[in-house]
């Protein structure tokens, strides 16, 4: 897209979209100079609401924001132009923005219009609609509207770049792949980029990691980003879960398997939030830990029963060869923690059925053992519409991770406090980290939207994990 900055004299004859806030209506017109009375039966700015109609050859696309919007119904709002009303878009768009609009409302405009360009048609003979040339003018009154322009098209850039990883199917998006894409976006954004096959992997003694990929023809990867600025503060270690497809493994799958492309939700968000914090230049130390495998089954695929080692030196009884993410965490939380002692440590991962169960769609299942970074979160969730909520990790949960056999066992295979006896397990190797959260992502990083007629990526942990930052900066 070619976006034109609050241009002096406005040219442009394509589609008009004017976002109106709840009864606001009329007065809204009349700043845009739009002289057409529009029934408020019709159209009152409501929440999610449409209206079109032509003005003197100009097609006019009313979007209502309702009376107080937050960041992700403006997004969403932004994102229908070009996902739902394609029909209208020819060569030139005008966003003709109210003034009364903040700064941040404005970006979540901007970031919502240019995800609608995104589409899932990735394979299809007759390929989706491109907006690569389209041309955009951008009509509001800040005073900083370039730069606010800038840093829109870089988190839009980094969120498309969580949904197509989440999206592609698992024959592209392999742990090959991911690692590539890892060295890439460190030549581009100057950042250094390890990534370890299996036998550096063993020498790192990375066991229950290499454990869950036994299975598999695709080796895996153990990829690590650094991103270090010369003013950070702080310094944060993410690690998300990258199995690039799941079938349970010898505890396999026995239904919506189809859906396992999606396991490595939280390597996506990860990924991409690596990629817009070094896009965006923060100044922060960041860095990024992703486990990548796949759970397949063959002769050398691991065994319910079987003990296995890790990075933190502790043996692990295996349960259930199903309950593999927090494996590969184990081994990737222990490695960040014991080589580079970050100050804070945050996991995303789609781990536990659970997490579904607690809370549905809606938000992510948070645990930590630090009550400024569970504030944090749930703060910056609730600005941006990421959300999530506390559930406890009780040191008493902690026995129902007892093994007889080994020092833990990966699953309690009891049909409650899922989630929760997972966030223990994970515990058990952050060598007691003091400011440690995990975020199980399971319901809301592969979700039913309006924007597909399957489910897709929705790159929750992006916009998220940057408000966070810039609120501890």
């Amino acid at each position: 897209m070619q976006f034109k900055l609050n241009p002096k004299n406005p040219s442009s004859s394509g589609l008009r979209v004017i976002p109106v806030f709840e009864n606001q209506v009329l007065d809204t017109l009349a700043a845009k100079n739009i002289k057409i009375s529009v029934p408020a039966s019709l159209f009152s700015g409501k929440k999610d609401s449409q209206y079109s109609f032509d003005s003197h050859g100009q097609v006019i696309l009313l979007l209502g924001l309702g009376e107080n919007p937050d960041y992700k119904t403006i997004e969403n709002s932004f994102r229908r132009v070009l996902s739902k009303h394609a029909s209208l878009v020819e060569k030139e768009v005008v966003l003709d923005l109210p003034g009364n609009m903040e700064s941040s409302q404005v970006e979540a405009a901007l970031v919502g219009f240019q995800l609608g360009a995104y589409s899932i048609g990735f394979y299809k003979k007759e390929k989706p609609k491109e907006y690569s040339k389209l041309k955009v003018e951008v009509l509001n009154e800040l005073k900083k509207s370039k730069d606010l322009a800038e840093r829109a098209e870089k988190i839009a850039s980094a969120k498309m770049e969580a949904f197509k990883l989440v999206d592609l199917p698992p024959n592209k998006i392999t742990p090959e792949h991911l690692g590539d894409w890892a060295k890439n976006l460190g030549k581009k954004l100057d950042l250094n980029v390890k990534v370890w096959d299996s036998k550096k992997a063993k020498s790192e003694k990375l066991e229950a990691f290499l454990a869950v990929g036994r299975g598999s023809a695709k080796d895996p990867r153990f990829i690590i980003l650094e991103y270090r600025h010369p003013k950070a503060s702080k310094h944060v270690g993410l690690v998300g879960k990258g199995v690039t497809f799941d079938t349970g493994g010898l505890n396999v799958k026995t239904q919506g398997m189809h859906h396992m492309k999606s396991d490595m939700g939280g390597a996506a968000a990860v990924l991409a939030t690596t990629q817009l914090v070094a896009d965006l230049g923060l100044p922060i130390n960041l860095t990024t830990i992703v486990p990548a495998v796949e759970n397949a089954i063959d002769k050398d695929a691991y065994l319910p029963s079987e003990v296995i080692g890790s990075h933190a030196g502790l043996s692990i009884e295996v349960i259930d060869t199903d309950a593999e993410g927090r494996l590969i965490l184990a081994d990737g939380l222990s490695y960040l923690i014991k080589n580079y002692s970050p100050d804070q440590v945050i996991d995303l991962a789609t781990l536990t059925g659970s997490a579904i169960g607690t809370f549905g769609y809606e938000c992510a299942a948070l645990f930590t053992n630090d009550g400024s970074i569970s504030h944090g979160l749930q703060a910056a969730g609730e600005e941006i519409g990421e959300k999530s909520w506390p559930l406890p990790i009780w040191d008493s949960y902690a026995k129902e991770m007892d093994s007889e056999i080994a020092d833990i066992k990966n699953y309690h295979g009891k049909p409650f406090a899922g989630a929760i006896t997972a966030a223990k397990f994970l515990q058990a190797f952050t060598h007691e980290h003091p400011a440690w959260a995990h975020l199980d992502i399971a319901g809301v990083a592969f979700s039913d939207t309006e924007f597909a007629k399957t489910k897709t990526g929705t790159a929750y942990g992006v916009s998220l994990l940057l408000r966070y930052f810039e609120s501890i900066l």
